[in-house]
């Protein structure tokens, strides 16, 4: 009879780790985008989410066996909607912050090293940031752009004639389209695809502010966070990586986990 007890419980046992694994491989797995954050995340000509970061992360959501699923973030408030559980994972071009490891966020590892530059119109004549005092620039809602005229780059800041703030890359853009601003501080990588893609501007050749990408989590889901790290590394390993890198020539160059492997 104990005997039957203990193989009874041996199989209960058995059962119950087989249906955690399922679970685990059957999660759904909710990634935090900004929708307007070109190349890294978009709306692409088909009308469904894309970019590298948007790819990358549905390969390592494959390579786990995991539901793929992507939320459009507020940039402003992406924290706030992590902390909902609106999503699993903030990873957007995001750039690392002390003060989100000091609030108890778990941060992945480094991917992609960024600076800011300055976009403007090619017949602006502007050569420098120096030939924007008393000029209009914008910049997004909730960025690290924000915080660098905000703290470090104070100084700067407070030669421009007013820094507008929008809630997207695209309304800044927009803005300097129609000359209700004289330029957009931006990330390099957004500001060279903008421009590839739309004639009429320029990039300032000034590097304004070095920093780095990686991916968000809440606080305690370090194993989650480590799952989707495991992940992708094994694409680095096989090379589906480079393959994804390859069809983003402006993100390509600066990718960490590339530079890495060479």
């Amino acid at each position: 009879m104990k005997k039957t007890i203990a193989l009874f419980a041996t199989f209960c046992l058995i059962f119950a780790l087989v249906g955690v694994c399922a679970c685990a491989d059957n999660q759904k797995f909710i990634m935090g985008i900004d929708p307007e954050y070109p190349p890294f995340s978009y709306i692409g000509d088909d009308g469904e989410y894309t970019g590298f970061d948007v790819e990358v992360c549905q390969a390592a959501c494959e390579q786990l066996g995991w539901d793929f699923e992507v939320f459009g973030v507020n940039w402003d408030d992406k924290l706030i909607q992590l902390d909902a559980g609106e999503c699993d994972c903030v990873w957007s071009g995001m750039t690392i912050l002390d003060s989100m490891t000091e609030a108890g966020y778990v941060i992945s590892a480094p991917y992609f090293d960024n600076t800011q530059v300055l976009l403007v119109k090619a017949d602006s004549g502007f050569a420098s940031s120096a030939d924007l005092a008393g000029k209009v620039v914008a910049v997004q809602l909730g960025t690290s752009g924000e915080s660098l005229l905000n703290g470090d780059l104070a100084d700067l800041a407070g030669t421009f004639a007013e820094v507008i703030t929008c809630d997207s890359f695209l309304k800044c853009f927009t803005e300097l389209d129609g000359g209700a601003v004289d330029a957009v501080f931006v990330d390099m990588p957004v500001a060279e695809s903008y421009a590839a893609k739309n004639e009429g501007f320029a990039i300032i050749n000034e590097e304004l502010g070095a920093e780095q990408y990686g991916v968000a989590f809440r606080s305690g889901d370090a194993e989650l966070c480590e799952a989707i790290e495991g992940a992708v590394q094994k694409l680095v390993e096989d090379g589906a990586y480079a393959e994804i890198a390859e069809k983003y020539p402006d993100v390509v160059n600066n990718l960490l986990f590339l530079k890495d492997a060479e």
